[in-house]
C-alpha cells in the first residue's frame, strides 16, 4: 500500500461506491440498509472486539464493549474522574486495608443477585495466568468477603493508585461462570474457545444479544440497570468495517451513526459534508516501535548468531533516522501529537518537557552510530504490524521502511488484523512490532510494571513483548509501584522514564488525535480515552 495514501479510498468514493458499500452489508448478513429505529445506535471502527471475556484480553475497543456489560466497583466520569459504580462508598483504615460497601439490590441480567461472592471470585478470576488484566488485580491484593454488601481488600505493600487499578476490574456472576464452565478467563493467545468468549452476563445498562465475530455485534438495554440512563438508546449494532472509504461512505450515507476511527485524510471532507460531524481531541494512547532485546538471534533477520537490538547505537540509529514530522503532517495530516515519551498522556511523566524531548532526525548521526555497531550496510528485519487497530498503523510502518531503508536497515512489513496480530505478539514471536498503548489511567504505573519491566510473576511486563530487562528501570519502577510518598514518588517515575530514554528502550512516534465522525442528530461524549459509553448516547 502507498504510503501517501490508498487508491482503493479514492476509488469507493467515486460512482461506484455505493454498489460496494451494498456488497459489504449483504456479504456481512448484516441489516444496516434497512431504516433503522429512532434510538438504535449504529456504528463502527476498523476492528473488532477480540472476545467477549472480561478478563481475557486488555485491549481497548475489546475493553470499550465489554464494559457496557460488565462494570466495576468503581468507573470513570466524563473527565475520567474516579466515581462509584458497583460500589457506594470505601474507606481505607490504614495503609494496607481498603474497605467497600456494595451497591444493593443491583441484579446480573440472568437475575441473580450481585454480592461481595462476586467481587471476590472476579478478582481472582482476574489474577489467572490467562488473564491479560493480572498486574492489575494482583495490585489489588487479598479480597475478602464480610458481608453479602461489604468486601475488604488486604495488600501486602502500598498502591497508591488502588483506586485506579480497581477501576479496570470488570465483575462477573460468580454463579453464571460456574455454572457455564467460565471459571477461568479464555487463553486468547492460545486460540482457546469458550462460553464466555460468545456469551456475556454483566449488571451493565446494556445486554449482549447477539456476537458474530466479523460481522456484527448487537446489544439492548437492560431495564434492570441500578443506574441512570443519561441518553436514550435502546439498541447498539456495533459493525467492524476494514475499508476506510467503506467506513466514511456509509456514515456519509446515514446507514451509520458514528465512525470511530475515520482516516486523516477524510476529515477534512467529513467536516464539510451536510449531516455529519468531527468530535476530536488528543487520546490517552502512545504509539511506539518496540524491538526483540531478549533473545541472542532474532527469529525475523538475516542477521546471525547475534542481535542488533541489544546494542543501544543501534536502537538511537533507528530512532535518530525517523521522520516524524513528514509521519505528522503528511501521513497523519496533523492528527498527531510526536513525542519522546513513553507514557499514554505527559501526565504520566507530570509534564516533565524533558522526558517529552526527542532524538533530533539526523540520517548522517544514525548511519555513523550504525556503523560503529558494526552494520555499516544494515541489516533486514520483519517488522510485525496490525492493519486494523490503531489509526493508519500499517501505513506507518511502511514509512518507517522507506526511511529505515536510507540507513540500510531493510524492513519487511508483515501487516495482519488485529486478531492474528496480538496473540502472535503475546507468544513472544517477534523480532520488531508496532504498538499502541494507552487508556483512561494516566499514571506512569500502568506503563511502567506491564509494558517496560523484566517480564515475570503476576502479570509483571506481560505487555514486554521486546523482553527488555533493564536492571535500573526495574529497581526504580517496582519501588515507584510502593512509595507512599507523591515527591519520592514522582522522583522514581521520573528516573525510570530518563533510564527509558537514556537507553532508547523503544521508538517513541506520537500520541493519536483522535476524531470521531457522528452524524449530526446525534449526540456523544468523546472521552480521553477513546470511549464510546452507550448510556450517554442520545438519538435525536
Amino acid at each position: 500500500m502507498a504510503v501517501g495514501g490508498s487508491a482503493e479510498g479514492r476509488g469507493v468514493r467515486g460512482a461506484l461506491g455505493r454498489n460496494v458499500l451494498a456488497s459489504l452489508w449483504v456479504v456481512a448478513g448484516c441489516s444496516l440498509t434497512m431504516p433503522a429505529a429512532a434510538q438504535t445506535l449504529r456504528w463502527a471502527s476498523q476492528g473488532d472486539p477480540l472476545t467477549m471475556d472480561p478478563h481475557s484480553q486488555n485491549e481497548s475497543l475489546t475493553n470499550n464493549l465489554n464494559t457496557q456489560v460488565y462494570e466495576s466497583l468503581v468507573s470513570r466520569d466524563r473527565q475520567l474522574a474516579i466515581v462509584p459504580a458497583l460500589a457506594t462508598s470505601w474507606q481505607q483504615p490504614d495503609a494496607l486495608h481498603w474497605r467497600f460497601k456494595l451497591r444493593p439490590n443491583v441484579k446480573f441480567h440472568d437475575g441473580t443477585p450481585f454480592t461481595a461472592d462476586d467481587v471476590v471470585f472476579s478478582v481472582l478470576r482476574a489474577r489467572d495466568s490467562a488473564s491479560d488484566i493480572k498486574a492489575y488485580a494482583q495490585a489489588l491484593g487479598e479480597p475478602k468477603r464480610v458481608d453479602a454488601l461489604t468486601v475488604d481488600f488486604a495488600l501486602k505493600q502500598v498502591n497508591p493508585i488502588f483506586l485506579q487499578h480497581l477501576s479496570t476490574l470488570p465483575i462477573m456472576s460468580r454463579l453464571w461462570a460456574e455454572k457455564n464452565g467460565a471459571a477461568r478467563p479464555i487463553d486468547y493467545k492460545s486460540r482457546q474457545e469458550g462460553y464466555a468468549a460468545l456469551h456475556a452476563n454483566g449488571t451493565g445498562p446494556y445486554t449482549l444479544v447477539l456476537r458474530q465475530p466479523d460481522v456484527k455485534t448487537v446489544y439492548r438495554r437492560f431495564p434492570g440497570w441500578w443506574g441512570r440512563f443519561e441518553g436514550n438508546v435502546q439498541e447498539v449494532i456495533y459493525t467492524p468495517i476494514k475499508s476506510d472509504a467503506t467506513r466514511v461512505a456509509a456514515l456519509i450515507s446515514g446507514e451509520l451513526d458514528v465512525v470511530l476511527d475515520p482516516a486523516p485524510q477524510d476529515t477534512a471532507r467529513l467536516r464539510k459534508t451536510p449531516g455529519v460531524k468531527v468530535i476530536e481531541g488528543p487520546e490517552n494512547r502512545i504509539v511506539f516501535i518496540g524491538m526483540d532485546q531478549g533473545r541472542d538471534q532474532l527469529l525475523h533477520s538475516n542477521v546471525k548468531g547475534r542481535n542488533p537490538f541489544k546494542d543501544v547505537r543501534v536502537r538511537r540509529a533507528l530512532y535518530q533516522a525517523i521522520d516524524i514530522e513528514t509521519i505528522r503532517s503528511r501521513l497523519m495530516r496533523g492528527q498527531a501529537l510526536p513525542t519522546g515519551g513513553i507514557t499514554p498522556s505527559p501526565l504520566g511523566g507530570y509534564n516533565d518537557a524533558t522526558l517529552e524531548s526527542r532524538l533530533p532526525f539526523d540520517l548522517a548521526a544514525a548511519k555513523q552510530a550504525l556503523s560503529a555497531a558494526g552494520y555499516p550496510q544494515g541489516f533486514e528485519v520483519t517488522l510485525d504490524c496490525p492493519n486494523n487497530r490503531y489509526i493508519n498503523d500499517e501505513e506507518i510502518c511502511q514509512a518507517l521502511a522507506v526511511m529505515w531503508a536510507k540507513i540500510g536497515v531493510k524492513l519487511r512489513v508483515n501487516a495482519m488484523p488485529r486478531t492474528t496480530y496480538f496473540p502472535k505478539l503475546q507468544r513472544l514471536d517477534t523480532s520488531m512490532y508496532l504498538l499502541g498503548w494507552g487508556g483512561s489511567i494516566t499514571d506512569a504505573e500502568t506503563t511502567l510494571t506491564p509494558l517496560l519491566r523484566t517480564r515475570g510473576e503476576g502479570g509483571i511486563g506481560a505487555w514486554n513483548f521486546g523482553q527488555i530487562a533493564d536492571e535500573k528501570l526495574d529497581t526504580l519502577a517496582a519501588t515507584s509501584s510502593r512509595e507512599a510518598d507523591p515527591v519520592k514518588r514522582e522522583q522514581l517515575i521520573k528516573a525510570a522514564l530518563q533510564q527509558h530514554q537514556d537507553q532508547v528502550l523503544t521508538l517513541p512516534l506520537h500520541r493519536q488525535v483522535v476524531p470521531w465522525g457522528v452524524r449530526q442528530n446525534i449526540d456523544v461524549v468523546h472521552r480521553a480515552d477513546n470511549w464510546l459509553e452507550f448510556s450517554w448516547v442520545r438519538v435525536r
